[in-house]
């Protein structure tokens, strides 16, 4: 009998079939070094896996061959969007890794197989290449598509804008070109993603490469010249829209979360900082009536602080700063998660009303200020804070690292930090969490996490066609 192509295991047609997968095994996470001098960055291999021995250790590791790459937002190289009815492709193995440098502008691709513990380098896409094919420089984000794989570019190669969205094909790693068609009014980028139901593709807004790269310029900031708006594209044509402006008060609008669900048209995007009281906040953005609209939802305040135990950044103003830095949606669509990088507080809300989100969970872990400690281990002052976080598919459970990026950390804790990683058990209603005891991983000295990826998927990986 003739072999015949099955879709890969891990993919699923819809959100709903997705949460009844496997539980993970794996974890794979972005090491970085933050001098970015001293060593090469690297991807960890944790075992999540509660039966196993070696659980909640790193199992693997692979050392990059540069340095200074500042390894950021990666991702497969393919998932369950390569199940969609206008671009299949259910021969493709959720087997790649595709792992950006965000200050080196070189892309990896790590290959999972055979051993998914002892991933290893198979191409090296090195910068010249990236700007040669795509004009674009500092790669951040990468999504699987159901046709290819996106990455965003916060800028140019001079440091400058734009900044936007290049493609890799899927299997051979070579690079397309650029996304747009159109881009209309669009300068500033961080991150994207999509209603696959609606062919609509929504960007945020951070700052150029030379606006970020040494860190959060004050000046900038006060002007209002960091990112304050979301774009919204029509996917197929690769053209602007139209634009959302949250106001220039509302600085650095990251991290993007549409619903699972391609029936629902509405998701939520993270603000770093209100330059009104240093709050931060969380958008509902959503479609009524033929029009996108964006309302805010979530409102985070500052916390008083005594100024002399604050960085200098912060010392004239007297508080902590929330910093909200990531966000993320469980695949029901019904939890949203909140970090507060500042003030060290994890925070979930109930969002199966997303016009109305109530809060139902929080926790404290680390924090510019407070350093609070894991209940394992009650005598260690922690630094960092909440910050990548990632669900597994089912939403029972949420691991979160702590760091932001190598030159903000040192602004906003200027003593330093050791990286560490935690996981979070959720109940099956998804209502408050707890932190897992046995679970408080320590990163190799000189190593702090950044990306988390689950092996087989998570909340953040996939996109799905159907309900």
């Amino acid at each position: 009998m003739a072999a015949r192509f099955r879709p890969d295991p891990t993919f699923y047609p819809s959100p709903t079939m997705a949460m009844q997968a496997p539980p993970e095994q794996l974890a794979y996470v972005a090491l970085l070094d933050p001098t970015g001098a001293k060593r090469p960055d690297a991807m960890a291999v944790v075992d999540v896996d509660p039966a196993s021995k070696s659980f909640a250790q790193v199992v693997g590791q692979v050392d990059m061959p540069n340095i200074g790459d500042e390894l950021h937002h990666f991702g497969w190289n393919a998932c369950s969007a390569c199940l969609c009815p206008y671009a299949p492709h259910p021969h493709v193995e959720r087997r790649y890794l595709v792992v950006p440098g965000i200050n080196s502008s070189r892309i990896y691709i790590l290959d999972t197989q055979p051993d998914p513990k002892r991933p290893h380098i198979v191409r090296t896409i090195e910068p010249d290449e990236v700007f040669r094919k795509t004009g674009y420089a500092s790669p951040h984000t990468t999504h699987c598509g159901p046709e290819g794989i996106y990455v965003s570019a916060l800028g140019s190669p001079d440091g400058g804008g734009p900044g936007g969205i290049f493609m890799l094909d899927h299997e051979s790693f070579d690079i397309r070109g650029r996304w747009e068609i159109d881009r209309g009014p669009q300068v500033l980028h961080y991150d994207f993603w999509w209603h696959l139901g609606h062919d609509t593709l929504i960007s945020s807004e951070w700052g150029t490469p030379s606006m970020v790269r040494n860190g959060l310029d004050a000046e900038a900031l006060l002007a209002g010249r960091y990112g304050h708006a979301l774009h919204v594209w029509d996917l197929r044509r690769r053209k602007h829209v139209e634009r959302l402006e949250l106001g220039a008060e509302q600085q650095m609008v990251l991290e993007l979360r549409p619903a699972h669900n391609p029936t629902r048209p509405w998701g939520f995007v993270g603000v770093v900082v209100s330059l009104k009281d240093l709050s931060a906040s969380v958008w509902l953005w959503f479609l009524e009536g033929g029009k996108w609209q964006i309302k805010k939802v979530i409102e985070i305040p500052a916390e008083p602080a005594d100024p002399a135990v604050l960085p200098p950044l912060l010392k004239g103003f007297g508080a902590v700063p929330p910093l909200v830095t990531d966000i993320n949606l469980s695949l029901d669509d019904k939890t949203l998660y909140v970090s507060c990088w500042g003030t060290g507080e994890f925070l979930q809300y109930d969002v199966s009303d997303p016009h109305n989100p109530k809060k139902t969970g929080s926790v404290h872990l680390g924090g510019i200020v407070r350093q609070a400690a894991h209940p394992s281990r009650p005598d260690l002052k922690l630094g960092g804070g909440p910050q990548m976080v990632e669900i597994s598919r089912d939403g029972r459970r949420v691991y979160f690292t702590n760091s932001l990026y190598a030159p903000w950390d040192e602004q906003f804790y200027p003593g330093g930090f050791d990286g560490w990683m935690v996981k979070l058990d959720v109940p099956a209603d998804g209502k408050g969490m707890a932190l897992d005891p046995k679970f408080f991983l320590q990163f190799e000295p000189g190593l702090r996490g950044h990306q988390v990826r689950l092996q087989g998927g998570d909340a953040s990986s996939d996109s799905y066609c159907y309900p």
